[in-house]
């Protein structure tokens, strides 16, 4: 049996993703774009299709009317197939007129909708994650061990266990049992054997990575009868499944993050300039797959030094450095820019648009010349005049302004803000 036929995927929207602000000001987070052309979603669509997995329900609540659009534009398969990702949005019904409480709500509420399409198993995943993982190998492992639940951990240090929920296996891949982020002088009693490879980088916990495997009649039975009052996943349903049923870990040892930040944010997309990225873009196996649009290649006409830069942009910069450009960006001419990621925006100026923002003194799309540009995260469709500064760094104390927000040293510029000519940050 291919595992297409014997499992479903259900991806958790997530909720206002408030952490994430402003990038989640008028989009849910895993709507947030992400390496130039991708939207955050597409990571777990992705990694279902290279796993085989290719009947996906996204559950929406929050912001969700650019998540939606860009689902019900880029995933179309063939007449033929029995394949699909539709999207469950949050619905308010005759004996139910509550949003989603929390993760195991939100499928709870889902069930009548995913009911009539047949599985054993259903695989349940966070949609603000980014990582690369074969989940036919995890349920290779659920089989063989007569799971009725698995667990995607990852081996953490004593720094960031402390952030995460923690699981203790036994020798045969067991949970034995979870602490909800663990204080510091408790960290000692739950060790796991997380293999000697990662004990050599004092790697000794095991994180869940809010990945969850469920044979498909408990997961019923658990959340329409036995936990009927649990709301969430990873702090109720699994704390309390490990006295009532098999669960395992499957520990997983490649590149993770949570998109739980603008830091981390920042940092995730920065890393992809590397020379070579943890998290890898160019692979033949594991695509990741977004909407496509019919762009021109992109024109340059500046020195780049480790920047990844999507199609249809216009760069006439004087040096760019450990950047991330997204589509139909302009940049005007003498610009210098380090370690930023710059959206792009959704549309081209005509030549009309481009006179009459000259004629009312409002800068053109884009990025202007002669700019300073550092340590910066530009929403989509930004207007930055000539001349416009921005420095971030540490020595920026945190604030939200009308036009930009800074966190941790990192200015975002908001969407669709203007710039005029010589503004300093």
């Amino acid at each position: 049996m291919s595992i297409s036929s014997e499992m479903l995927s259900v991806i958790l929207g997530g909720g206002a993703g408030s952490r994430l602000y402003p990038l989640t000001a008028s989009r849910s987070k895993p709507a947030v774009p992400i390496a130039g052309k991708y939207r955050l979603v597409d990571i777990p669509i992705s990694n279902c299709i290279n796993s085989g997995i290719n009947r996906m329900f996204v559950l929406t609540q929050f912001n969700s009317a650019s998540l939606n659009r860009h689902i019900k534009n880029t995933y179309h398969f063939s007449a033929f197939s029995t394949a699909f990702v539709d999207i469950l949005a949050a619905e308010q019904t005759p004996d139910n007129p509550t949003w989603y409480q929390g993760t195991a709500d939100a499928v709870r509420q889902s069930l009548r909708h995913i009911a009539p399409f047949e599985s054993q198993y259903v695989l349940i995943l966070s949609g603000d994650q980014l990582y690369q993982m074969d989940f036919a190998e995890m349920l290779d492992n659920h089989k063989k061990l007569g799971a009725q639940i698995s667990i995607a951990t990852i081996p953490v240090n004593d720094r960031d266990a402390t952030e995460f929920g923690i699981m203790k296996k036994d020798a045969k891949g067991y949970i034995t049992s979870f602490i909800e982020k663990p204080k510091k002088d408790v960290l000692k009693d739950w060790v796991s054997d997380t293999g000697k490879e990662m004990q050599k980088t004092e790697r000794h916990y095991l994180a869940s990575m809010g990945i969850y495997i469920f044979n498909r009649e408990l997961l019923f039975e658990y959340l329409q009868n036995k936990f009927l009052d649990s709301t969430d996943f990873g702090k109720e349903i699994i704390p309390q499944s490990i006295d009532h049923c098999k669960v395992v870990s499957y520990q997983y040892d490649g590149y993770w993050t949570d998109i739980g930040n603008i830091h981390s944010f920042f940092e995730a997309n920065i890393g992809l300039t590397d020379e070579v990225p943890a998290f890898n873009l160019f692979d033949n196996s594991r695509a990741i797959f977004t909407r496509t649009r019919m762009l021109p290649p992109a024109k340059v006409t500046a020195t780049l030094e480790k920047c990844l830069i999507a199609e249809g942009t216009i760069i006439n910069a004087s040096r760019m450095e450990r950047c991330v450009v997204g589509i139909r960006t302009r940049i005007g001419h003498g610009s210098t820019i380090v370690s930023s990621y710059i959206m792009g925006s959704d549309y081209y100026e005509t030549i009309a648009d481009i006179s009459n923002a000259q004629a009312k003194g409002i800068p053109l799309l884009g990025i202007g010349s002669r700019c300073y540009i550092k340590n910066a995260i530009l929403d989509k469709n930004c207007r930055i005049g000539d001349d416009v500064r921005i420095n971030g760094g540490t020595h920026l104390e945190n604030s939200d302004q009308p036009l930009y927000t800074i966190k941790d040293g990192i200015v975002v510029v908001k969407k669709g803000a203007i710039l005029p000519n010589g503004f300093v940050i």
